[in-house]
């Protein structure tokens, strides 16, 4: 389905086209936002971004959040500079975006602190969301520690705390195999890189990606391999 520029729909969707258009320009913003307002901002978009927030709630805070970077960059987010974000609606109801970024690429840049955003980065974490996962919870109640730092944790929609369902037996207890390789790929710092490696094909492995092997006597292969990719970097 192609995109097309429209005009705002509603009184909040220039708000969510400044949220957009701040992530779009994060590179040359994001020095200029000093500690109190970047900390505003995150409480907002915290409501923003919360599915278990009304409407109303999340509309009001996106509008809050715009009017905080309009008065803080006017030359960025302002009346003139907002005239020069182009937004487009990807699809029907959809959030507006510009150049591929949305409000939500906003809140994970400030409250989740990744890249992992934008038409480049932003399909390759909604591909790893995709996968079956666990909450901390369910972790915790199988008797794991959803925290562990040889575990992947990625923060999905609304934030909340996804763990790769692949990384647990039926029992809900990590494999030791997997525990091994997320250190050596350094899970804890790295999560999208890691889920990535286990989730992609892998050249090394006859193009069979690594969580397809694992319980299948190669797990001393997936270790030595993730081991050969570090250390020739």
């Amino acid at each position: 389905m192609g995109v097309s520029p429209e005009e705002p729909r509603d009184p909040f969707t220039g708000s969510y086209v400044t949220l957009a258009g701040a992530a779009a320009r994060w590179d040359r913003v994001s020095g200029r936002l000093g500690q109190d307002l970047r900390a505003r901002l995150v409480a907002l978009l915290t409501v923003v971004r919360d599915p278990q927030q009304n409407t109303r709630a999340r509309h009001f805070s996106a509008a809050r959040a715009a009017g905080l970077l309009g008065e803080a960059l006017p030359e960025e987010f302002g009346a003139g500079g907002h005239a020069r974000l182009v937004a487009v609606h990807e699809a029907a109801g959809g959030p507006p975006t510009v150049q591929g970024f949305a409000a939500e690429d906003l809140a994970v840049l400030l409250i989740d602190g990744h890249r992992m955003v934008g038409p480049v980065l932003g399909p390759v974490r909604e591909r790893l969301l995709a996968e079956p996962a666990l909450d901390a919870d369910e972790v915790e109640r199988g008797g794991g520690s959803p925290h562990s730092p040889d575990l992947i944790r990625l923060r999905g929609p609304g934030g909340r705390l996804r763990l790769p369902r692949f990384q647990f037996s039926e029992d809900t207890l990590p494999w030791l195999p997997v525990l091994e390789v997320n250190a050596l790929l350094d899970a804890d710092h790295d999560p999208w890189g890691a889920a990535d490696w286990w989730l992609s094909a892998n050249a090394w492995l006859g193009g069979t990606s690594p969580v397809e092997l694992l319980g299948s006597g190669r797990d001393r292969q997936l270790v030595e391999t993730a081991r050969f990719l570090m250390e020739s970097d």
